[in-house]
């Protein structure tokens, strides 16, 4: 399965390079062993494979179900640390998957709108990575996508070559709560994890906190990158 994944990776990482225009920044931010949430803004059926592609370390997500409708693309997909989670409520047997993941030291890829966003600005995020941060108390990484609207699948590349960036934010941990936590409580979680994302993002996709997020963050480092 590593192997699979690290052909998967290889692959990505040679089409966005050369036939696109792909900019990474903030890789020094990404802890390098440990149990870590990864959060995006979700942009594009590419978005898994472009952060996926953007980190040096394995992760591994959550998919709708209706991907592994064909056995070839099932068979695909779990060998690269794909698993199915049902849409519409929470999927239990999902989140104990990932939160298995995570008690064993790996890192988890999110997208908290649970849907990609057909307006290219964020959506309110939804509770379920605020529950998982909770039960595993592991540390979050937020990511911001831009551009990725215009990758028209999930391993093709826009032609002509299509511009877009990532941008990798510092890790953090929600506050630690006792006991059960309610829905309410884990949905402010959620929103201060989406207020990280938004501060890594343009205003023209801040979107639903386009009034909480000032846009402060920026690449540091003697190894600097482009600005997003």
């Amino acid at each position: 399965m590593a192997l699979f994944y690290g052909f998967a990776m290889g692959l990505a990482r040679v089409q966005y390079t050369l036939f696109s225009k792909w900019e990474v920044c903030g890789r020094e931010a990404i802890p390098p062993r440990g149990p870590l949430i990864v959060a995006a803004n979700h942009l594009s059926n590419a978005d898994p494979s472009v952060v996926m592609a953007s980190f040096n370390r394995r992760l591994n997500f959550l998919a709708k179900q209706g991907l592994f409708a064909n056995p070839l693309t099932s068979f695909l997909l779990k060998n690269i640390g794909v698993h199915p989670m049902r849409r519409g409520g929470q999927d239990m047997k999902a989140l104990r998957w990932a939160l298995n993941i995570l008690d064993e030291g790996g890192a988890i890829l999110m997208f908290p709108e649970g849907a990609r966003s057909k307006t290219a600005s964020l959506e309110r995020g939804k509770p379920g990575i605020s529950y998982l941060a909770h039960k595993s108390q592991a540390p979050i990484i937020p990511v911001a996508l831009t551009g990725t609207e215009g990758i028209p699948g999930m391993w093709r590349v826009a032609f002509p070559f299509c511009k877009f960036g990532v941008k990798i934010g510092n890790p953090f941990t929600l506050p630690v709560m006792e006991g059960k936590v309610s829905r309410a409580v884990l949905q402010q979680g959620t929103d201060m994890i989406m207020e990280r994302i938004a501060q890594l993002l343009p205003p023209e996709y801040r979107g639903h906190y386009s009034l909480r997020a000032p846009h402060r963050q920026r690449c540091m480092g003697p190894n600097r990158q482009p600005r997003l």
